[in-house]
Formats: C-alpha cells, sequence, structure tokens
C-alpha cells in the first residue's frame, strides 16, 4: 500500500526545499566572510590614500607605493571573491559584493590619479584609468554579456568615479591649505572633463543618475577654490590662463 493517501502532500518535497536553503545560507555565509575581509582591506587602502590630503603634490610617492600594496592585498582578495562567487549565478548574489567592488575601485581610481599603477595607461599624475585598465589591476572581467560570472559592471566602475570627483574637490581644498596652488587647477580640469563625459551618457540606473547630478556641485566647489586662488593673485603664473 501506498504511504500518503490520495491527496496528500509529501514532506520530501519540503525536505529537498530546505536542503536548498541551507546551501544558499551557507553559500551566502561564505560569500559575507569574503566581503568583511575585503572591507576591512579597502578601509586600509582608503586611510593611506588620505594622506594625500596632507602630503604636498611633490611628495606624494610614499603614498602612493603604500596605497599600491594595500591594493594587492584586495586584488588577493577578489580573486578569492571571484572563484566563490562564480559557482552560482551572478546577478542572484551581486547584491551581497557590489559596494564593495565600487569601494576597491575607487581605491584604485584614486591611487591611479595620483599615479599609482605607472605601467597602466599614461604616465602621470591626474589620469584617469578605464574600466579595462581597472579591471586589468584587478585581474576580473569587466561588464561581462556572454557569460554569468564574476566581474566589474558599469554601474560599479561609474559610481566610484563619482566618488573620486567628491574625493579629489576636498582635495583641491586642502591643497590649497598646504601651499600647493598648482593642484586645484588639475582637478578643476579633470572634474570638468569627467563631468562633459557624463553628459554623454544615457543613464538608466536612479541611484547613478542622482549621484552623477551631484557632479556639477564639485565642478563649482573646485572653480569657487581656483576663484579665490586668482583673486589672491596665488595662482602659478605660467596657469593662470588657465
Amino acid at each position: 500500500m501506498p504511504n500518503h493517501a490520495a491527496g496528500m502532500v509529501d514532506p520530501a518535497i519540503f525536505e529537498h526545499l530546505q536542503e536548498k536553503i541551507d546551501e544558499d545560507v551557507t553559500f551566502r555565509d561564505a560569500l559575507r566572510d569574503i566581503v568583511q575581509q575585503l572591507e576591512k582591506q579597502t578601509r586600509t587602502a582608503q586611510a593611506i590614500l588620505s594622506r594625500a590630503h596632507s602630503t604636498p603634490s611633490a611628495q606624494t610617492s610614499d603614498v602612493v607605493r603604500a596605497a599600491e600594496a594595500a591594493i594587492r592585498d584586495e586584488i588577493t582578495t577578489v580573486a578569492g571573491l571571484s572563484v566563490q562567487a562564480s559557482k552560482q549565478p551572478y546577478y542572484k548574489w551581486n547584491d551581497v559584493w557590489t559596494r564593495k567592488m565600487q569601494d576597491v575601485c575607487q581605491t584604485i581610481l584614486f591611487c591611479g590619479w595620483l599615479n599609482g599603477f605607472a605601467q597602466v595607461g599614461q604616465d602621470g599624475a591626474g589620469k584617469l584609468l578605464t574600466i579595462e585598465e581597472v579591471g586589468g589591476v584587478l585581474n576580473v572581467p569587466v561588464n561581462l554579456k556572454d557569460s554569468d560570472a564574476f566581474h566589474l559592471t558599469i554601474e560599479e566602475y561609474l559610481l566610484a568615479l563619482v566618488s573620486l570627483i567628491e574625493e579629489l574637490a576636498r582635495l583641491a581644498r586642502n591643497s590649497v591649505t598646504l601651499g600647493d596652488f598648482r593642484r586645484p587647477l588639475q582637478i578643476s580640469q579633470f572634474i570638468k572633463d569627467v563631468h562633459a563625459g557624463f553628459s554623454i551618457l544615457n543613464l538608466k540606473n536612479d541611484i547613478l543618475r542622482k549621484r552623477v547630478d551631484g557632479i556639477k556641485y564639485r565642478v563649482k566647489e573646485v572653480e569657487d577654490v581656483v576663484y579665490d586662488l586668482s583673486l589672491r593673485d596665488l595662482l602659478p603664473k605660467d596657469e593662470e590662463h588657465t
């Protein structure tokens, strides 16, 4: 005779579902352990990079070298995250790490702007690393469309770039305090160029669009710094026309 009367639901169905739920919990916990390690390493890299705010531009090489070393720790952890994350569908879990990847990307962009990763892209301070160059530093693919694996998304890169702009606006003010009057000019031109670049994009992501809208305030903020330097006749003589 059958174990269950006709019409009764086999409890094994729910036992199987519970197994799947437990597997997901275990997987998420493993991801979170990696992400927490990455968050800690990113805070270290950000703390090192923050020293640029109290260091004249001509003396930032030590900051850059220390930041590159900290970022190498991030790269190692991202490799482990990539291995773990790629075991399951990307968009099922990417909410666990996407904010942390933005922060990692921002540390790379800021370090690159300060003339880090001299072997990547053009040499010299004030450079913008492309999404492909950031992916190359991290050893991960970017903007994957043909496979469901771990990668750096365009949105993560662009949000990191907005964060970089905010950091540079602060750096422009602090540079004046240090008596470094050339750097605000450099930052002003860079932010204007990035703002112009963003204006080309047709952004669908609401969060990204709102944050990009805020760049115009950073542009004006740095323009005010440069204008104040001009009024005080403190602009470098060879760049007063900028």
